[in-house]
């Protein structure tokens, strides 16, 4: 059978209305600061349910084309505020009794919650520790201006921690705090960050309020001490169209030229 002979089911009703004002965004009618009609006028508008209308301006949102701001209504993005900024720098300042260190982090939503966990997979490897234990440290955090949720693990291997005491007495301490414990310890820190995406699982979903098909945008940063030993791993999930990773770029120095070997004779 041809392929234009094939039968279509038509999209979701919710999908419809979420085309219909993204179309509307992109020519213009809706520009980049206005306030999206409210949920009662979109009722009426397109003759659809209050649920449809949520799960429209859900998907909108997935499609980062609008940002949702309790008390406010819907509001239009810009081309170039696609996602809002989250600052993944590490900023050292100086101070007398040794470094500090300022990690950027939004609000906390609930207390951490602390566990201890078998390290596997991706973080295993990154760590270099399969099958070992580790403090797990878990937290739910939200941007008070988006509402946009994240969910932020830390993970510290057991043999870190044996080293460091100050690590095992408080795991759940501010990332900052963290860094303070393994400087004190003698360890000269360095980190890299490693950036990807999949699709969110159930529990993800309802626990970061993300809508179907919306990807997952993940993250690990590795802090490493001396011989780039990796010592610990951030772990951070988020809404790919809520946020942009906004990170510091510094030059790094060109390693040494080496002097040419004789070659013999």
């Amino acid at each position: 059978m041809p392929a234009q002979q094939r039968i279509q089911r038509p999209a979701p009703m919710y999908m419809q209305v979420a085309r219909e004002v993204a179309r509307e965004i992109e020519s213009g009618t809706y520009k980049p600061g206005d306030v999206l009609p409210s949920e009662a006028q979109m009722v009426d508008a397109f003759g659809v349910g209050k649920a449809t209308v949520r799960q429209a301006v859900a998907e909108l949102r997935a499609m980062g084309l609008v940002d949702v701001r309790q008390g406010k209504g819907s509001i239009v993005r810009g081309p170039a505020l696609q996602g809002h900024p989250m600052d993944r720098g590490i900023y050292r300042r100086s101070a007398r009794s040794g470094p500090r260190w300022e990690v950027p982090q939004p609000p906390e939503v609930e207390e951490p919650s602390i566990s201890r966990v078998v390290l596997d997979g991706t973080t295993a490897a990154l760590l270099d520790q399969a099958d070992q234990d580790a403090l797990s440290v878990e937290r739910l955090l939200r941007d008070p201006d988006t509402d946009v949720r994240t969910a932020h693990r830390t993970l510290i291997p057991l043999s870190v921690a044996a080293e460091v005491p100050a690590l095992a007495d408080a795991p759940d301490a501010p990332t900052a705090a963290l860094f303070e414990h393994l400087a004190a310890a003698g360890h000269t820190l360095t980190w890299a960050e490693h950036v990807s995406a999949r699709i969110p699982l159930p529990d993800e979903r309802a626990t970061l309020r993300l809508p179907d098909a919306s990807p997952l945008l993940i993250t690990h940063r590795v802090t490493y001490g001396d011989q780039r030993r990796p010592l610990l791993c951030e772990e951070l999930r988020a809404p790919a169209a809520g946020v942009r990773l906004v990170f510091p770029v510094q030059a790094a120095k060109a390693p040494a030229n080496k002097p040419a070997r004789a070659k013999s004779a």
